[in-house]
């Protein structure tokens, strides 16, 4: 019986319907978009299991136009490993298939074509070779190792079989091929925009902002950043998506610390979850950004200036790395894989962003940039249609400087004071006591000796209590001393001697304790305040502030003035404006006129009426004055500026707003003295 006869019918229709099904899925497979290596080594697999062959392997044509093995299976029983001149041979054979573009059937130890020495088959298999081909070129050999012993029609099936599967392996390269072109004119259309974009502007910061933002949609990553490099550290200039950023956050402060750590070295950091290979100072810089961000993958590639072409170069300079002038930072949040297309348009995004930058900050670093900018952006007002707007504004701005420079205007220093009457006095204790009972009250009037308040010492009183007592026993004793020294029990030297110095003695103890007891009866008729001065009481609640109160010597009790008298203005004047009016008076000496400097005033109370006055006073020296700071006060003799019958609406202590006028200056130095003052003290003073 023949081998044909003695097969299974079921066994061979099931062989038919798994080598269908097998076919079914590399058909399925050419239509998938996955990468060529996973699709090889599904589609060899398949091919292998559906001929039941021993191994096989696929070769494809580098861009170097060499072939390189994408993926074998049991490559290695084919012995080519140890065989150095079985290789040689081998990859004529496959270079052959190359070249013909033609499936091969080629026999264990055999060649093909006219040479078969040099193109042949060194293995004990039996090698099914299928081209993969595209409509224009041969990209690659499907080789299987199959066994030699089956017979001429075997063969020839697995032939058909294999140039079918290669068609079908080409379709998936087509495919493959069709969209990549169409993915590089996008990126192409992308990289145009990009580029156009980012050499735009020679603003360092925006065209940070625009690599930043640009180069995310052209990387397509979730995040991209800017750092340029001030110094020895890099700033983040930019983050895409953001058009303001906290520069003080953790964030944004450790990403320009990885950017500084990696700038220094000058290479590039990739980071994907591992940093075994990486610098300390890198790793630890990654560490603590990933730690706080949270991404899972991190580039951080240095930008540098263009390195000079050769025409450029100067064949007597010796040339150095310049050092970075920034950095791009790429990230990807949830992802942690890098795709080598990611790869690629990073480093054309990081090419053109380290030229682009390079310019910005060449231009931003010439001299005096921000002048010659600006001035450039003023030409418009020189062509014809603006001109004679242009020659308008000159001449105002021309006039105005005029005026300020030689119109004169009043100058006047600004003041705040008080209204006070001339004729006021401050009680004062004139000894430590508590105060036992008061006699007036606030606003009362008072005449001159009338009794203020009345004041409780204790010990002054106890101190009287006891001289007084002393007084009277030194006196009982003078007595007796006299009595017994006219005695006759005693002879008339020892009354003469002992009795008339003790006598003596006691005497002078007894002037000394009338002294001491009128010390003090002075000090318990200082108890007593009395009034300096007709006048008006003017403290304010005198019964809370002193009443059973204790007071120390020297402490103002109260303020009597008189308010039907003549009144003044009390001004405090900053010192720092003492010289112009040292200045104005001085002037008004030499002209030989009395330096009394008129002044003008009026009353918070009633800010519609203007008073006027003359200064009739300067103290001498300055003094710090709570909030007021350092101050000169200043008495205004305003007897001529307030008329008398309105005396009864003044008020002691009314605040005031003064000016004081120190003759005429330029519009100019009035309007902005002060701006000058302190350009001399904090600018000019340093020089």
């Amino acid at each position: 019986m023949s081998t044909e006869q003695s097969l299974n019918p079921e066994l061979i229709e099931q062989t038919k319907h798994q080598i269908r099904s097998l076919v079914s899925e590399i058909a399925q497979l050419s239509k998938s978009d996955i990468a060529p290596e996973e699709f090889y080594a599904e589609f060899l697999n398949r091919v292998v299991q559906a001929l039941a062959a021993v191994g096989g392997a696929v070769w494809v044509m580098s861009d170097e136009g060499r072939l390189t093995l994408q993926y074998q299976t049991n490559l290695q029983k084919s012995g080519l490993r140890d065989n150095e001149e079985g290789q040689r041979q081998h990859g004529r054979l496959l270079q052959r298939v190359m070249t013909s573009g033609e499936a091969a059937l080629v026999p264990p130890h055999s060649g093909i074509g006219e040479d078969d020495q040099d193109a042949s088959n060194p293995t004990d298999f039996l090698l099914v070779l299928g081209p993969l081909k595209t409509d224009v070129e041969v990209v690659g050999v499907v080789e299987v190792l199959q066994r030699s012993e089956t017979g001429i029609s075997a063969q020839r099936g697995y032939l058909r079989f294999l140039a079918q599967m290669c068609d079908l392996a080409a379709d998936f390269i087509k495919s493959r091929q069709l969209r990549h072109f169409s993915d590089r004119q996008v990126l192409w259309t992308q990289l145009e925009d990009f580029t156009r974009r980012v050499h735009g502007t020679l603003d360092p910061y925006l065209t940070a902002y625009t690599i930043a933002n640009e180069g995310r949609r052209l990387i397509e990553c979730d995040r991209v950043s800017v750092a340029i490099r001030r110094g020895r550290k890099c700033r983040i200039e930019a983050v895409s998506g953001q058009d303001l950023f906290d520069k003080r956050s953790n964030t944004i402060r450790l990403l320009g610390q990885l950017a500084t750590r990696v700038t220094e070295t000058g290479d590039p950091v990739w980071y994907s979850g591992d940093t075994s290979n990486m610098a300390p100072q890198v790793e630890d810089a990654v560490q603590e950004y990933v730690d706080e961000s949270h991404s899972k993958t991190v580039a951080v590639l240095p930008l540098c200036r263009p390195e000079p072409t050769e025409e450029e170069r100067d064949p007597e300079k010796i040339y150095t790395p310049e050092e970075p002038i920034g950095a791009l930072i790429v990230e990807q949040i949830e992802d942690s894989r890098i795709p080598e297309t990611m790869v690629h348009r990073v480093a054309v995004v990081a090419e053109h962003s380290s030229v682009a930058m390079a310019n910005a900050m060449e231009h931003q670093n010439l001299f005096l940039m921000p002048l010659w900018r600006a001035l450039g952006k003023t030409r418009w007002v020189l062509h014809a249609r603006t001109l004679p707007k242009t020659v308008a504004v000159v001449v105002a701005v021309v006039a105005v400087i005029l005026g300020l420079i030689f119109v004169p205007w009043p100058y006047q220093v600004t003041a705040d004071g008080t209204l006070e009457p001339v004729e006021r006095s401050a009680v004062f204790a004139r000894i430590d006591g508590t105060v036992k009972q008061m006699h007036v009250k606030h606003n009362d009037m008072v005449t001159s000796g009338d009794l203020l308040v009345e004041l409780r010492s204790t010990g002054v009183a106890h101190e009287i209590l006891e001289l007084t007592r002393q007084i009277a026993t030194t006196r009982e004793q003078i007595v007796a001393k006299q009595s017994a020294l006219f005695s006759s029990e005693l002879r008339e030297d020892e009354k003469s001697g002992q009795l008339g110095g003790e006598i003596n003695e006691l005497e002078a103890q007894l002037d000394n304790l009338l002294l001491l007891l009128e010390v003090n009866r002075e000090k318990e008729r200082d108890l007593k305040m009395f009034s300096p001065r007709d006048g008006r009481v003017l403290t304010w609640d005198l019964e809370y502030l002193l009443e059973e109160r204790p007071v120390q010597r020297g402490q103002q009790l109260m303020e009597v003035a008189d308010i039907e008298g003549p009144w003044q203005v009390e001004l405090l004047v900053p010192d720092d404006r003492m010289g112009q009016i040292i200045l104005a008076q001085n002037r008004l000496r030499e002209r030989g006129e009395d330096d009394a400097l008129p002044v003008t005033f009026f009353l918070w109370t009633e800010t519609g009426m203007k008073y006027k006055g003359k200064i009739k006073e300067v103290a001498a020296s300055a003094e710090v004055r709570g909030e007021k700071g350092n101050t000169v006060l200043m008495k205004v003799d305003i007897s001529d500026a307030i008329d008398r019958d309105k005396l009864v609406n003044l008020r002691p202590g009314a605040e005031v707003k003064a000016k004081i006028y120190c003759g005429h200056r330029a519009v100019g130095y009035v309007l902005f003295h002060d701006v000058w003052a302190w350009i001399q003290s904090r600018v000019l003073f340093r020089f």
